[in-house]
């Protein structure tokens, strides 16, 4: 397979759309799975999940259930309402009746969590029982892909998550010099679908944000009190409106990237707004989208689907080559934008979903802004030996992410274990 192939194929796979938050919504995925192969309504479930998921649930509130929180929600939902068949927009059909039953359902103890230690960043297991038959489904390191599906202990799915496709390989053709060449020599026409399934629904849900009086409202807050006639101030507010909008349960999906929808909204969404201002085709944002997507996705095959290494991050850093693609930068530039950003912000702590993510995206688009006047304007970068920015792009790619996957691993225990000491 050639690069362009695989990375058709990686932006298919990873560019999903998602009602809600991505770890609840997995939760209720599997769950829902788990009673459809139980075959009935279970008396009880038991939901055995990784401190990372349970850190991203916590504070997050479950889309369609009228402001409930938690993995007993989003489990409970999954287990009375969820279709099996939808995967990230299990929620979608929830109606009142059906959430005043999880209520009472969560009450009476229908949903035991269990927290599993020693196993992967994301690692779901929902074990669903009736009498004495019982039913699981398991997700492990990834959000819509049920890796083992068991009846009364008997094994009925085992599959590696990544199956036939080989998701791993794809990622191991990924550069920063591969992703730009590709992208200037992509017949656009083979991607178009899914990036404009891509704007088209992050743009939605931004402006539904806008609207609404969400979670914190950074977006309606910068809109207020800066400029909103500067490109930099509509970039940063129409990403954190649509984080706004998604932590607090706002029942439109977006298109993820990573198993994040935060992280679809920070690559996306920005680069889209600086094309608009500078009078951009709609295939010249394609191809910057295609770059922004890629640049995310090659840096968290470093990091893994969940950490303590916030995404926003790698995400803001997709987002300034994407938009430094726009403005006529060649491969030197794009990769000075890169290790720019992430010589600013490489390093916020991910505390869990919630809704000072959207304040997060703000902050890391603003210093990727930032590192895209460095790098296209300014012909300025910082220099290798600046921390962890090393000799060339794709080595401080991969140190960043040994820093996020290895370096903050006890961080992200001490966090989980400080947030459970704070209910």
């Amino acid at each position: 397979m050639d690069k362009i192939d695989a990375f058709i194929k990686l932006l298919e796979y990873e560019l999903k759309p998602a009602l809600g938050c991505t770890e609840p919504v997995a939760i209720a995925y599997a769950t829902a799975v788990a009673v459809h192969t139980l075959g009935g309504r279970p008396d009880y479930i038991i939901a055995q999940c990784s401190g990372n998921v349970i850190k991203n649930v916590k504070g997050v509130i479950v889309p369609n259930s009228n402001g409930m929180k938690g993995i007993e929600a989003a489990a409970t939902l999954g287990a009375i309402a969820g279709d099996p068949t939808a995967k990230l927009e299990v929620l979608s059909s929830v109606g009142e009746r059906e959430i005043e039953e999880a209520k009472a359902l969560i009450k009476k103890g229908f949903c035991t969590v269990v927290l599993k230690d020693d196993i992967p960043g994301l690692f779901i297991n929902i074990i669903a029982y009736s009498g004495r038959n019982s039913a699981e489904a398991a997700l492990i390191e990834c959000h819509d892909e049920i890796s083992v599906i068991k009846r009364n202990g008997e094994i009925i799915k085992n599959q590696d998550i990544k199956g036939a496709d080989d998701i791993d390989s794809l990622k191991d053709k990924l550069s920063v010099k591969a992703i730009i060449e590709a992208a200037n020599t992509i017949d656009i026409k083979r991607v178009e679908g899914v990036l404009e399934r891509q704007i088209r629904l992050n743009s939605e849900i931004s402006e539904e944000g806008l609207r609404g009086t969400y979670g914190s409202s950074i977006g309606r807050t910068l809109k207020k009190l800066y400029d909103w006639n500067d490109v930099r101030v509509r970039a940063k507010a129409k990403a954190a409106s649509a984080s706004d909008a998604r932590m607090a349960g706002c029942a439109l999906p977006v298109v993820i990237n990573s198993g994040s929808g935060n992280q679809g909204i920070t690559v996306s969404l920005p680069v889209v707004e600086f094309a608009l201002e500078e009078g951009k085709t709609r295939e010249e944002i394609y191809r910057a989208l295609f770059v922004s997507n890629l640049i995310a996705i090659h840096q968290k095959r470093y990091i893994g689907p969940l950490s303590a290494y916030c995404g926003a991050v790698s995400a803001s850093a997709g987002a300034s080559a994407g938009i430094a693609y726009l403005k006529g930068a060649g491969e030197e530039e794009i990769a000075k934008a890169i290790a720019n950003t992430l010589a600013i912000v490489g390093g916020i702590v991910c505390d869990g979903a919630k809704a000072s993510c959207a304040a997060k995206i703000a902050i890391a688009l603003e210093s990727a802004i930032l590192a895209v006047q460095m790098s296209v304007e300014e012909k300025n970068s910082f220099l290798s030996g600046d921390g962890l920015v090393a000799r060339d792009i794709e080595r401080t790619i991969e140190s960043f992410g040994k820093v996020g996957k290895d370096g903050m691993r006890e961080t992200d225990i001490e966090i989980l274990h400080i947030m459970l000491e704070n209910d």
